[in-house]
């Protein structure tokens, strides 16, 4: 009997060690990729963390890590250098780039995430900034130095029937934004819509203007997800399992916001869940409009992308434009029907 039992148990312990050696080699295998967000981890971006939270980044073997940025434009020179492999950024500035950089840019659109830029002017009323673009003439505009909403200013600008130079930009650091127009230092900001979260709960709406830029008839794709040209040629596989991941975890959040936010403080404790769960309700509107519902999370309309990339050309006078099937590329896109939106 003891010889019997002993076999059994030293049976059991060999199965147990041949099952938990494909289990340890899993997990060696994880892939990781590096990832540049556009800015600080907030509501905004939390489809990312919801999907690595619940392992569906883990289950399609990738293991990503995810830094914050410095802005959208410059998450495109991240990913175009090599530093990282993927990234968030905004599609004009990635237009922009790849018109000066040619074959060099080396960087390209794969999921786009905000279906209309979020781009707004946000300014003080007792500065006389109203409902109308031509009420920030004259005044001072707080923007950081290189960033994705004042890039876009001159096209506005051309639809609102105004000079590109109607005001005077005051360029400060993200960070200081809230602080410039609280004091009273400035008139008014850019802000990503639903960046502005903070500004409203130091001065109440009321008080402010929020002139978006897609209400003077300004179409614009926001950011989208980036990757090298490297990962697309050499591992397109990777690219699709990252979007496939992401996806769901968009998806997600989007049927449970409040739920998603928990995965996100997971990451940033620090953060006030309710906070971000009103920031991704303005990000929602963003990246969920009549356009995605038609045609799905991810998506371009192939004449809106042209028209978008005409715009950037006339307005910046690009002398080497992309061609649009260099700005986006949607063979990594999810399955439509992974893609219809549910919530």
């Amino acid at each position: 009997m003891q010889r019997r039992h002993f076999l059994h148990l030293s049976t059991a312990a060999g199965l147990a060690g041949l099952a938990a050696v494909p289990a340890a080699r899993a997990e060696r295998e994880l892939t990781p990729l590096k990832f540049t967000l556009d800015f600080r981890i907030s509501g905004q971006v939390a489809p990312f963390f919801v999907a690595l939270a619940k392992g569906y980044y883990k289950d399609e073997g990738l293991a990503p890590s995810f830094d914050v940025g410095s802005g959208s434009v410059a998450a495109i020179t991240r990913v175009a250098s090599g530093a990282y492999d993927m990234g968030f950024g905004d599609l004009s500035a990635l237009m922009e780039f790849q018109s000066t950089q040619g074959a060099a840019a080396r960087v390209q659109a794969v999921y786009q995430y905000y279906n209309r830029a979020p781009f707004a002017i946000i300014g003080r009323k007792d500065r006389g900034i109203g409902p109308d673009f031509k009420s920030l003439a004259g005044k001072r505009i707080a923007a950081a130095a290189v960033e994705s909403t004042r890039r876009a200013w001159p096209m506005v600008a051309q639809h609102a029937g105004m000079k590109a130079d109607a005001f005077e930009w005051i360029t400060t650091d993200f960070s200081q934004r809230d602080n410039v127009i609280v004091r009273g230092d400035v008139d008014g900001a850019t802000y990503f819509h639903d960046s502005a979260l903070s500004l409203f709960q130091r001065m109440a709406p009321a008080q402010l203007s929020v002139l978006v830029f897609a209400d003077a008839g300004l179409s614009l794709y926001g950011n989208a997800i980036l990757a090298s040209t490297e990962l697309t040629s050499k591992k397109p596989e990777l690219v699709k399992a990252f979007l496939r991941a992401t996806n769901r975890g968009l998806q997600e959040t989007l049927a449970d916001p409040v739920a998603a936010m928990a995965h996100v403080k997971q990451r940033e404790p620090m953060l006030d869940e309710k906070v971000e769960v009103q920031r991704f309700g303005i990000t929602a509107k963003y990246v969920v409009t009549a356009d995605t519902r038609q045609h799905g999370l991810g998506a371009m309309r192939p004449e809106l992308l042209k028209a978008q990339l005409d715009e950037v050309t006339r307005t910046f006078a690009l002398k080497n434009p992309p061609r649009p099937e260099a700005v986006f590329n949607p063979a990594f896109l999810p399955a439509a029907a992974e893609r219809i939106v549910k919530a």
